[in-house]
């Protein structure tokens, strides 16, 4: 996964992500609504083939990269303790 920022302002960020489909956007995009220091969050696919996914992000305060960060590590947090859950349940 790569991301690339494509404009930054004080409250605003645009981000393209490139390796990264809907299957985790969604959860991130999700994770960043639910950060109290965010106004906006959204993403947009485009064309399939042709477009790379955008994340846009909004924030009342902060810097939009730091809640992008926040709700990256919140999610990467859950996905690993349900594998470790998965993983027991399963042996």
């Amino acid at each position: 996964m790569e991301l690339t920022l494509l404009e930054s302002k004080k409250t605003y960020a645009k981000i393209e992500v490139s390796g990264m489909d809907e299957t985790l956007l969604y959860p991130l995009v999700d994770e960043l609504m639910r950060d109290k220091d965010v106004s906006e969050a959204k993403y947009v696919t485009g064309h399939q083939q042709l477009d790379k996914p955008v994340i846009y992000v909004k924030v009342k305060k902060g810097k939009p990269q730091t809640a992008v960060k926040r709700a990256a590590a919140k999610i990467s947090k859950e996905f690993k303790e349900a594998r470790e859950n998965l993983e027991k349940q399963l042996k």
